[in-house]
């Protein structure tokens, strides 16, 4: 207040006479002079920070003459300090404007508020802030559990904003490729259709086991069927066990071609051989693959040579495939070992835990054609077999009892299957049952590799006739 002495001592700034000297208003380092603070300078309030250890206090007021060496004043030293000092926290000495800082504003997330650190916490997780906004933010992560766990949500929201890609290129990229390549030049020696199933399926499983490690060809592969209700058939074998089933059963083809069989003993032996039950040498892996590679090339460039009139040529397979049928024309088998390649090379993307993915729309189309074809005979040979209910008696091409199927997805379609006869026709004014799928799961259905009460499926009607064709489906690969 006005006209009121000020009783706080001496302060920067104030006009105060030259004596008692004043404490000046900027404090300096030792170098700069030594100087004994008065008897109660601290005590006076006017420089609580003065009374820290170990610092120089520059004088008040420094005579030219020495002064002698003199003990340090009680007022500075910790032991002695009064009990005011010891409540009051220690200030630490005021560094000049002029002297550069040693630690930047940014640097230390003490400089930040915590509004504007939790503000940050987007850009950090979006590595957008700057290096010195970086360290703060990190820094205050490591005290503050409330932002580590919002930056961390962050943090994983950004992944789901760039997600991986994968290093495989999208299988369908080749087809789209020979297929816009074709429509601008097409080929010298087209390849028949219903040949094009097999020449894709082969390719992609080529590209499969061409990323097959050595110790991979020696995976257990465990197949298995099933059939009926409760029957399962199971086989163990290896990746190059697969491959060679494949191998034997493609020269069923190649033999109806009037092309020489290919065999595992034509696979040279090289550093991952594995041993054979006799505890032999059995040819690698990789060997068989160039064996196989090589036979299915041979047998699409003889299809191809042959165009498409020999899609009619008989392929015997010398035991039931497909319904109980032990022959079936070239353009109905080169699907058959279409669908087969796909089917066990699943089996081997499984065994050694890789993705594959389901065939083109079309070939998909043709491979559930063919299964859906041969429903009618599955279903007569299952009856046959005592499995089945009764037949009711109909000519040959008269229309009769039959189920809708309708294979839903990409190369799905709707097929009427006659129940009593196969030599029968399938009629809509005869239906009786509805059944529905989806393409891939009536494709596994077909290959024994679900159970029928195990299928997805949709059905309407008499479900007698519906169990029928689910049982029936799961035969047509029966061992295949």
């Amino acid at each position: 207040m006005s006209g009121s002495p000020d009783r706080s001592g001496p302060r920067p700034g104030d006009d105060v006479p030259p004596d008692p000297p004043r404490i000046p208003e900027q404090r300096f380092p030792a170098e700069h002079g030594e100087g004994g603070l008065p008897d109660g300078a601290v005590r006076d309030g006017a420089q609580p920070d003065a009374a820290q250890p170990g610092a120089a206090q520059p004088g008040a007021a420094q005579s030219d003459s020495p002064q002698p060496d003199s003990p340090q004043p009680d007022s500075v030293r910790p032991e002695a300090a009064g009990p005011d000092e010891a409540l009051s926290p220690a200030v630490p000495p005021a560094v000049p404007s002029s002297a550069p800082s040693s630690v930047p504003p940014a640097a230390s997330s003490a400089a930040l508020p915590h509004s504007v650190l939790k503000s940050l916490l987007g850009a950090w997780a979006l590595a957008a802030c700057s290096p010195q906004e970086s360290v703060s933010v990190e820094e205050h992560l490591g005290v503050c559990g409330v932002c580590a766990e919002e930056a961390l949500r962050l943090r994983e929201a950004v992944g789901l904003l760039h997600p991986a890609e994968p290093l495989d290129l999208d299988p369908a990229l080749r087809m789209r490729l020979l297929g816009r390549a074709l429509e601008r030049r097409p080929p010298r020696i087209p390849l028949p259709r219903w040949a094009q199933p097999y020449d894709a399926e082969a390719a992609r499983l080529d590209a499969l086991l061409q990323d097959i490690r050595p110790a991979e060809w020696h995976v257990p592969v465990e197949l298995r069927w099933y059939e009926e209700e409760l029957r399962t058939t199971t086989s163990s074998t290896t990746v190059a066990g697969v491959l060679t089933r494949l191998l034997s059963a493609d020269n069923l083809v190649a033999r109806a071609l009037g092309l020489p069989e290919a065999g595992t003993d034509q696979a040279d032996e090289d550093q991952d051989s594995g041993a054979g039950p006799g505890g032999g040498k059995q040819p690698s892996g990789r060997a068989i693959r160039r064996v196989w590679r090589e036979q299915s090339h041979e047998v699409v460039r003889t299809v191809a040579f042959a165009g498409g009139g020999s899609g009619r040529l008989p392929v015997p397979y010398g035991r039931p495939v497909f319904a109980g049928r032990e022959a079936l024309p070239l353009c109905d088998a080169m699907v058959e070992r279409a669908f087969a390649c796909w089917v066990h090379a699943v089996d081997i993307a499984d065994a050694v835990e890789y993705p594959y993915e389901p065939p083109a729309p079309r070939h998909l189309h043709a491979m559930i054609d063919l299964a859906a074809r041969q429903l009618p005979a599955a279903v007569d040979a299952r009856r046959r077999a005592g499995r089945g209910g009764p037949a009711r008696p109909v000519g040959v091409g008269s229309p009769g009892r039959s189920l809708r199927l309708e294979v839903e997805g990409a190369g799905g379609g709707q097929w009427l299957i006659p129940l009593d006869s196969p030599h029968a026709t399938g009629s809509a004014a005869h239906e009786v049952a509805h059944l529905a799928l989806d393409g891939v799961e009536f494709c596994r259905l077909a290959a024994g590799r679900v159970a029928p009460r195990e299928a997805v499926a949709g059905e309407h009607g008499d479900r007698d006739a519906v169990h029928e064709v689910l049982c029936a489906a799961s035969r047509l690969a029966a061992g295949g």
